[in-house]
């Protein structure tokens, strides 16, 4: 008797309960819309002493295109906004990685550092000025030439995620 009585409560319990599940939705951004409307993102120059140009145009299409996708805020083209993102490219750079038998590189390593200068004209306790890098390792038998707008790509997206995450992600 005491185990049918066990599963009689909770078969009723169970139905309650599915009411009581959190849930979460995570849209990416942490801002409050009614304070905060727009933003102005600056060019990103490329002040790396290796110079790829096709470069500045993919990292600014890509935090342009994050920013819109993940929240509500309207892009202006003038610094007189809520918050404004300015900065620059940084670091270009090739390493070896990895040590074959021949003692030849075997990976081949392409780092891209970009600054990021944050303004939030709202709460200055948000304000950045940090840089932000990321790499992706290729094999040393491909050309950086045959690789370089992929890899550029894949790093671009991972920087503009630690970038939103350190600014408007507020996490």
């Amino acid at each position: 008797m005491p185990r049918l009585l066990s599963i009689l409560l909770l078969c009723l319990l169970v139905p309650l309960c599915q009411n009581c599940i959190p849930s979460y939705k995570f849209n990416g951004s942490a801002l409050n819309y009614d304070i905060y409307k727009t933003i102005y993102i600056s060019e990103f120059p490329i002040r790396a002493a290796l110079v790829y140009p096709p470069l500045q145009q993919t990292f600014e299409n890509k935090l342009q295109d994050g920013i819109i996708r993940q929240t509500r805020l309207q892009t202006v083209s003038t610094p007189n906004s809520d918050l404004e993102m300015t900065g620059e490219i940084t670091g270009y750079s090739l390493s070896p990685q990895a040590v074959g038998t021949d003692a030849y590189a075997t990976q081949t390593r392409l780092t891209i550092s970009v600054r990021v200068k944050y303004t939030d004209r709202r709460n200055e306790a948000n304000n950045i000025d940090q840089t932000f890098s990321a790499y992706r390792d290729f094999p040393a038998t491909e050309m950086l030439t045959d690789v370089q707008d992929q890899l550029c790509e894949e790093i671009s997206a991972e920087l503009v995620d630690l970038i939103f995450n350190a600014t408007l992600g507020n996490w």
